[in-house]
């Protein structure tokens, strides 16, 4: 796109952040329905969870993948013409493990569509397996302390390490203890903020592709460019990070996941939920926002949804980001129009030291059989059940697993009217390093035959009976000091790239330190001291 980019309009109106994904699984098509229901200037995507990376990082290696998110590809692919004659920029996180790769076919196929101007970028720093010094997992606490300190050990609170939970890779489960070797690493990805994406913005790109980046990252970076604010301006950073928080799971500000749907008064039943549109995030220069959707499209965005999503994942009054820290003690949340909800009142303080480091690594094997429980009695069927498992299976099979849980999941009907309403069922997890281990469970349960409980019942599709490679999770601190972000432009006719641009680090840190803990300002009195009380499950 030209330099004249929204001339006139640039850094002088608040900037439109359009959000099309939540993770890789949003249709592909919202990019386009984003880019032609209405005008917006930026177009903004989070394509990864937790576990995105490590579950493609084998198949990657190995040439079975692409790296990137096929998704991310196809909304970009439908919407190019879309992006060209709207000049709309983009900013995504579906490079995932391989952003140079996306950013490659993405600039072939622009310029295969004839939009020779568009300039395409991508992210990179944040995989660090070469840097973390090790291809498995530690084989003793001290080592793995000494390693990558644990994400809960700047809790407060916790003993130096995290909680003991956090590092099951010690335990072998298998009877040959951990001195054979740890576990292997499959995929080691920081946090990284949005600079390196402001990066490539203010280089010219009209398409910027990033790997592991925040997932409110690229909303932060639109409203940083738009607006020119120096990287210390953290009242306005934390106020486009609070924007970015609210849109960036797609329609879970817009009515997904929200536990007021089924008020059907105020929102006229559950067709408006079918299919909400996806969000608009309208960002002023001091940060503040208006969160919004195109006119015409589903579910609603008022001041409960926009709470509900400005609650989501939050750990306390203060929430962190690798460019800034957003203090929400005075976060206001104002309705201004029919779904438009203004979000004002955030302050901004320092980012904190170190990112999130996500490592991910071969857990071991896991199963998991289901069976059903019908009729009274319950919760003694279920304990007879798991009695008569452990007795079959016995102690020596049992010590040679890390996990084995029986849950109870569901309660049946306290007046059931029909087997359906008088069931629930048992599920049974199961988890080893040994699959020889874990191929000894479903004959265990099988060899109980006739002798279950009365109004036991399952499914004759075993299938999650058999053992299976897990990943497993150790979330870790890195210095942001050491992270090398950088962005890269690439020539759409050959794939090279052509320039890289440093995107430096943060100009000062600040710790995090404890975070505001408080007694509910006006709580209701004990039940014992109401004079009559009525039963209702919590949200009815």
């Amino acid at each position: 796109m030209a330099s004249s980019w929204r001339e006139g309009e640039f850094g002088k109106r608040p900037v439109r952040i359009a959000n099309c994904s939540g993770y890789c699984g949003d249709p592909s098509i919202e990019m386009y329905k984003q880019a032609t229901l209405g005008q917006v200037d930026f177009i903004t995507g989070d394509y990864l969870a937790e576990i995105n990376l490590a579950a493609n990082a084998t198949a990657y290696a190995s040439g079975h993948h692409p790296g990137y998110e096929p998704s991310a590809l196809n909304g970009l692919a439908a919407a190019l013409d879309a992006l060209a004659a709207h000049r709309i920029k983009v900013a995504i996180n579906g490079g995932a493990l391989n952003p140079r790769g996306l950013a490659q076919r993405v600039a072939a196929l622009a310029h295969e569509k004839g939009h020779h101007d568009l300039r395409v970028a991508y992210v990179d720093g944040d995989d660090l397996r070469e840097q973390i010094g090790r291809s498995a997992m530690p084989t003793t606490k001290e080592e793995a302390v000494g390693w990558l300190p644990h994400l809960d050990a700047a809790g407060e609170g916790e003993e130096e390490g995290g909680k003991e939970e956090a590092f099951a890779f010690l335990h072998g489960g298998d009877g040959k203890g951990v001195e054979e070797g740890g576990q292997p690493i499959v995929s080691a990805n920081a946090y990284l903020g949005a600079r390196g994406i402001v990066t490539a913005f203010r280089a010219g790109a009209d398409i910027v592709i990033a790997g592991r980046v925040a997932d409110a990252s690229p909303v932060v970076a639109a409203a940083w460019y738009w607006w020119g604010w120096d990287d210390s301006a953290y009242d306005a950073l934390a106020g486009a990070l609070v924007a970015g928080h609210l849109i960036e799971c797609s329609a879970y500000v817009s009515g997904g996941n929200f536990a007021g749907f089924n008020e059907a008064e105020r929102y006229g039943g559950l067709d408006t939920f079918l299919e909400p549109g996806f969000p608009i995030a309208e960002v002023d220069g001091d940060g503040a926002c208006v969160v919004t959707k195109h006119d015409g499209t589903g579910g609603v965005v008022d001041v409960e949804t926009v709470r509900c999503q400005l609650l989501y994942e939050l750990q306390g009054n203060v929430y962190l980001h690798s460019d800034v820290k957003a203090v929400l003690d005075g976060v206001e949340v104002k309705e201004v129009g029919k779904d438009r909800v203004r979000v004002s009142g955030i302050k901004g303080l320092p980012p904190p030291p170190t990112t999130k480091l996500a490592v991910f690594y071969k857990g071991g094997y896991e199963c998991q059989i289901l069976v059903n429980a019908t009729g009274y009695g319950w919760r003694e069927k279920c304990e007879l059940f798991e009695k008569q498992v452990r007795r079959q299976m016995g102690e020596d099979l049992i010590r040679k697993l890390d996990i084995l849980e029986f849950q109870r999941i569901g309660v049946p009907a306290e007046n059931p009217w029909d087997q359906n309403s008088s069931t629930m069922y048992i599920r049974i997890v199961a988890q080893s390093r040994s699959e020889a281990a874990l191929k000894k469970l479903a004959p265990a349960v099988n060899s109980i035959s006739l002798r279950h409980f009365h109004g036991y019942h399952c499914s004759l599709d075993w299938r999650t009976a058999s053992p299976k490679p897990y990943l497993a999770f150790y979330p870790a601190l890195w210095p942001q000091s050491r992270l090398a972000e950088t962005a890269h432009f690439v020539s759409p006719t050959t794939g090279e790239t052509t320039s890289s641009h440093p995107a430096g680090h943060p100009p000062t840190y600040a710790p995090l330190g404890p975070r505001d803990t408080y007694d509910t300002a006006s709580p209701i009195p004990s039940p014992s001291l109401l004079t009559s009380t009525t039963r209702t499950r919590l949200g009815d």
